[in-house]
């Protein structure tokens, strides 16, 4: 855990969360503010500030979140419709938190634009 991190404190408990998946080196969790009726927000259990951190050794880690991603897709009944899959990266991509995550965004017709 990396102190001060909201989302480390999340996955420690500290921080209520409303999960929806959680494994060894994964927990999903509802966005506390959603842009869509589905945005669920995909964590590596392990801090990793950015992409721009990633090392070779995290790719396994980071096809895992995909994965997780499509089969929440899917059981949150967006799979088919389809939906947004998001990673921002450092202040000005957009990255709020500074720790790895993945959006996951559906339920409604989204925009073309992504700016």
């Amino acid at each position: 855990m990396t102190e001060g991190c909201i989302f480390c404190r999340i996955i420690a408990g500290e921080i209520p969360g409303d999960f929806v998946f959680q494994d060894s080196e994964i927990v999903a969790f509802r966005d506390a503010h959603p842009v869509a009726t589905t945005h669920i927000l995909i964590v590596p259990r392990k801090h990793v500030g950015s992409v721009q951190e990633l090392e070779e050794e995290d790719v396994g880690l980071v096809g895992r979140m995909v994965l997780r991603a499509r089969r929440l897709a899917e059981q949150e009944g967006i799979g088919e419709r389809g939906y947004r899959l998001v990673v921002n990266c450092g202040v000005e991509g957009g990255q709020v938190v500074p720790h790895l995550h993945l959006h996951l965004i559906g339920g409604r017709k989204l925009r073309d634009s992504l700016g």
